[in-house]
């Protein structure tokens, strides 16, 4: 495709997003953010009540900071949530709190009720002037090269509505992904579990409980709204759906000698687990985004996560092409960078599904007696049996360390924080290179900077929806690097970092920024910064034509 702005063909909106789930409510409020026209329309007539998925990782909460929405969502949330691992008669203390992860604002997962979610973003919203249209099915859709035409149902009734582009966020059971005929491949897994928002008696309310045992695995998650619990175990093969209160007591019963008591259940389900990924991510006009494009297990809380950082990934590229400001070739780098994520996501949560599930006696001897051992270590846990915590012997404190290690790096993994676009054509690493921090491709490590006396953050600094370019350290010269810069004036902001007052610069006297940045305080350097909080460039020193050409040929930024 060439270069160069849509010319408007009687469009009614820039985007249609079809599905108001975490994904798509992330995406509408991302458009919100850029000024873009969009319409949400959701098939289902109301807004859903059950807590579906419960936990927020860190980089979501990132991406959905510069609309002001985490702040809102850590309030509701639980931000310091502990688990307990049974067995039998033992129990391991847990923390998901990673206190060593310092460059982001959220170093914790936050436990909210997907409901809350969605009804905080939709909220938002509607208070922006664009609330969600429920009852509105997608039956039809055409591509032509002004955009798509769109047809929609809603009682009995069609309309057309004529879109630039169509966002599928539709779920599973994509229309968007059917009507476009993207394949969606991979498998099904034979389990069957049950779920319920419901009351328990028995378990202290402070913490997650997960009961690991032979049959497999058992969790209780305090979420509050609409239910004080949230409850998963595997049934066994022909239990009934929805599965009955006394069915999930069975259930339970086959996890723990001392079942915890099951009462007032707000709602019950069953599901099975599927992993699989479409082909593709985009149809010409039509991208898939979330569950559309990928689901697989819960393991690891990454599904709902991954739909918000997709949609964070494709809102700034619609953006930047439907106002001129980029050129078309810059929206096939969401397929791009997108779906290696999913399917690495995919890849890690079947390993840990089937650890978790498997009848394989092998497996389920280490899922009994040597995971909860490395859980222990690698989590910071201590084994209680009949109340009291057990010695660790001189070996294991000897592990203490290389466990904080191992913590550290598994929190940041399940925090999605280590994702990365390294290989992307938008990932450009210039001369003269520099030789440690974070390469382009990652997320900006967040640290606390002042600007004007006031303090302020990194991610802060830099959340407004443009391209930041960060030039870093003191330099007499940057005059000509930000002259260079002058034709993108419509698309780019410029910083300055630096270790002492300058005026307008973002002053780290800490030096943890530049540490973060794998720089030494003061070094001079210069990043490019992508809206969704990715480095684009990065590069040592000031001359800016490694930075220009990025701009010009990488990102296909249009001047002015």
């Amino acid at each position: 495709m060439a270069s160069g702005p849509f010319e408007p063909e009687n469009d009614e909106v820039d985007v249609l997003i079809v599905g108001a789930g975490p994904s798509g409510l992330a995406l509408a409020v991302e458009l919100q953010r850029f000024g873009i026209r969009f319409r949400i329309i959701d098939r289902e007539p109301q807004a859903v009540h059950e807590s579906r998925a419960l936990a927020i990782q860190p980089r979501s909460l990132e991406v959905l900071a510069a609309s002001g929405v985490a702040a809102e969502l850590v309030e509701l949330g639980r931000s310091a949530v502990q688990v307990s691992l049974h067995l039998g008669e033992r129990e391991l203390p847990l923390t998901l709190y990673a206190g060593a992860v310092r460059d982001t604002a959220y170093p914790y997962l936050l436990f909210l009720s997907q409901a809350e979610t969605e009804r905080v973003l939709g909220r938002h919203l509607a208070e922006g002037g664009v609330p969600v249209e429920r009852g509105y099915r997608l039956v039809a859709l055409q591509q032509n090269a002004g955009g798509v035409r769109c047809t929609i149902e809603t009682g009995g009734a069609t309309s057309t509505v004529r879109a630039r582009f169509v966002a599928g966020c539709d779920g599973a059971h994509s229309a968007v992904r059917h009507l476009t005929g993207l394949g969606f491949h991979g498998t099904a897994f034979p389990q069957t579990f049950g779920l319920a928002d419901l009351e328990v008696d028995g378990l202290p309310a402070d913490r997650v409980h997960a009961f690991l045992s032979a049959p497999g695995i058992l969790l209780f998650f305090p979420i509050e709204s609409p239910a004080s619990w949230r409850m998963i175990v595997m049934l066994p093969t022909g239990s009934p759906d929805p599965p009955s209160l006394p069915t999930l007591q069975a259930a339970i019963a086959r996890h723990t000698a001392s079942p915890p008591r099951l009462h007032d259940p707000v709602w019950t389900a069953t599901f099975s687990v599927n992993s699989r990924h479409a082909a593709r991510f985009r149809a010409g006009r039509a991208f898939l985004v979330g569950d559309a494009a990928h689901i697989h297990s819960p393991a690891g809380a990454q599904g709902m996560n991954t739909g918000i950082q997709d949609a964070a990934n494709l809102a700034w590229k619609l953006a930047f092409v439907l106002r001129g400001q980029a050129g078309r070739e810059l929206l096939a780098t969401y397929d791009t960078e997108r779906r290696p994520v999913a399917r690495q996501v995919i890849r890690l949560t079947n390993r840990a599904f089937r650890v978790a599930t498997s009848s394989n006696p092998a497996v389920r001897f280490i899922r009994a007696r040597i995971a909860p051992r490395i859980a222990a270590l690698v989590l910071g846990g201590r084994s209680r049996r009949g109340g009291q915590p057990a010695r660790g012997g001189r070996d294991e404190r000897g592990l203490r360390a290389v466990a904080a290690a191992l913590r550290t790096a598994a929190f940041r993994t399940v925090a999605e924080l280590n994702i990365n676009y390294r290989h992307s054509p938008l990932s450009v690493e210039g001369t003269p290179s520099l030789q440690h921090g974070p390469m382009a491709g990652r997320r900006l490590p967040d640290a606390a900077v002042l600007l004007d006396g006031r303090e302020t953050t990194l991610h802060q600094a830099l959340a407004a929806p443009f391209v930041h370019v960060l030039l870093c350290g003191a330099s007499d010269d940057w005059e000509q690097v930000t002259g260079r810069l002058d034709r993108w004036t419509g698309v780019l902001r410029v910083h300055r970092l630096a270790t002492s007052d300058a005026p307008g610069a973002l002053i780290d006297s800490s030096g943890d920024a530049f540490r973060r940045l794998g720089l030494t305080p003061g070094q001079v350097a210069q990043l490019v910064v992508r809206p969704d909080g990715h480095i684009g460039y990065r590069a040592a020193g000031f001359d800016p034509s490694g930075l220009a050409l990025y701009l010009r040929r990488s990102m296909r930024l249009s001047p002015r």
